[in-house]
């Protein structure tokens, strides 16, 4: 009788679950897989799916469906696809690539997607946004009016960067690219900018490292960086500098100043040509595909600052690019300077002989930073990149020469004291005021008298001396304010006493 009961009831139970069931037909694009290797796959089916649309793989393996040819579709792998076989299903998502983006990124190291490299925990976000973006429309833009300070002498001096600029960072291997934007990220500590650092194809150790120059630095709280390295697929190195953008997109539509680093464009355009050429598609110029302008332009366009209406936020772009034997009329580098503000050239040869930053004067130029740049520096530094010039031409005339007129000697000797004030150690970005204090000393003559050598003794002495005797200035200067000749004055004679010391210790010991 009981089991008769238990019959009865679960026929019935049965019974009111089929009253309520609504069967649903579905119907779902699959394609199935006929080619991989190299980071690409070829695919039959999926006549529906569109471009730089999310296909699914058996495992959980994503591609992105780039070729949309009639026969197959080309695909870009996005993982590991060394468990795929030929012949597994393929679906589509009916969704794009996206990428995470919120506060809770501040701090971490992370790859595209979101996947935290470091060892804090798993990231608890809530927002996904596309990795492809159209850029701001230009009615939504503001002129870029605020100086985003490096911290380096010769760039803020002489090469200056707005907030909302593009500006390139080009030079050989090895020449002070990466020191430099070490430096620039480590002087926004305080400054309410959010620093965004994009790995594309570089060594796991060396990310590594400066991961931890920037804990060292206390910098990274107001950083994230998002990794691809050059063991992983040419797919995740090419869509990674448009995940980065989509992150920093979020803050400067809050209203927030952002500064992202790309370094290096040349792996992103040579992991897009090994992609292209996978794919069949026709070559061009030093086998680069046609549209190789068009990937980097559509990534840099969306750097700007936006006007008031949309939040009044800012997107500055330090794109890195490495040359050939210095050769700055190749392919990619005419390229990004092309579409970019202005470009940082750092010279091996500088390198090579001691002067750090190697930063060349001569071929650097800013085209928008000029007009950002504090009214200090207007002042100081006006005519300092012209006379520097001046400098380095006459300098390479006098070695063909033994004899010099007083004015090419002196000449001579305060360029020799401006290059060496122009140098600047790694991992101590300066202050606006004391940049301004010890540009007064340089142009003022009160550097003629200190050997070239003692010149950093000097710079120190003035840089401790302005904010110990003029805080009051060092806010001026701080604050935008004009340096008229009065204040002007009050420099001079804050340091002409200093350097009179400095050189009576030197007469006193030579003997």
């Amino acid at each position: 009788m009981e089991v008769d009961k238990v019959i009865t009831d679960s026929s019935r139970i049965f019974d009111e679950v089929l009253q309520d069931y609504r069967p649903e037909v579905r119907l779902i694009d699959a394609g199935s897989l006929i080619y991989l290797n190299g980071g690409i796959a070829r695919l039959t089916g999926l006549p529906n799916v569109q471009s730089n649309e999310l296909v699914r793989f058996p495992g959980g393996v994503f591609g992105i469906a780039f070729n949309l040819d009639p026969d197959e579709v080309g695909v870009i792998m996005l993982g590991d696809s060394g468990s795929l076989q030929v012949g597994c299903p393929v679906r589509r998502t009916g969704r794009v690539l996206d990428a995470p983006v919120g506060e809770e990124l501040l701090g971490r190291v992370i790859d595209f997607l979101g996947t935290p490299l470091d060892t804090l925990g798993p990231l608890q976000n809530s927002q996904r946004r596309p990795v492809e973006r159209e850029a701001p429309a230009i009615m939504h833009r503001a002129p870029v009016t605020v100086p985003l300070q490096t911290g380096i002498k010769v760039v803020d001096a002489l090469i200056p960067i707005g907030r909302g600029q593009r500006q390139l960072i080009i030079g050989d291997r090895q020449a002070g690219k990466t020191a430099l934007i070490l430096d620039t990220i480590i002087n926004q500590k305080d400054k309410d900018v959010i620093c965004i650092y994009c790995a594309i194809g570089q060594q796991g150790s060396a990310v590594a490292k400066l991961v931890d120059d920037l804990v060292r630095h206390d910098a990274m709280g107001h950083c994230i960086v998002v990794v691809a390295e050059g063991s992983d697929p040419a797919g995740l190195q090419y869509v990674t500098p448009y995940a980065a953008t989509t992150m920093a997109e979020y803050f400067m539509e809050q209203g927030r100043d952002v500064l992202i680093i790309y370094d290096d464009l040349t792996r992103h355009s040579r992991a897009y040509r090994e992609l292209s050429l996978l794919l069949r598609r026709p070559p061009g110029r030093e086998a680069f595909p046609g549209d190789i302008f068009y990937i980097h332009s559509r990534l840099l366009e969306r750097s700007t600052h936006l006007d008031e209406e949309h939040g009044g936020g800012s997107l500055t772009a330090l794109p890195v690019i490495e040359t050939e034997e210095q050769n700055l009329s190749a392919y990619i580098p005419t390229n990004l300077i092309s579409i970019t503000d202005g470009q940082i050239y750092l010279s091996p040869e500088l390198f090579q002989k001691g002067i750090l930053p190697a930063v060349d004067v001569g071929k650097s130029v800013s085209r928008v930073g000029g007009k950002t740049q504090l009214p200090a520096y207007r002042t100081v530094a006006g005519d300092l990149r012209l006379s520097y010039s001046q400098f380095e031409e006459m300098e390479a005339f006098s070695r063909f020469s033994s004899r010099l007129d007083e004015a090419a000697r002196r000449i001579l000797e305060r360029g020799r004291r401006v290059r060496e004030t122009l140098k600047q150690r790694q991992y101590d970005p300066m202050p606006v005021s004391e940049q301004i204090a010890v540009l007064v000393a340089v142009t003022g003559g009160l550097f003629d008298g200190v050997l070239p050598e003692q010149i950093s003794e000097a710079e120190s002495l003035v840089r401790s001396s302005m904010t110990i005797s003029l805080p009051d200035q060092c806010e001026r200067i701080e604050a935008g304010q004009d340096l008229n000749e009065q204040d002007r004055e009050r420099i001079l004679a804050m340091i002409r006493p200093l350097m009179s010391s400095l050189q009576g210790n030197e007469r006193h010991a030579d003997p």
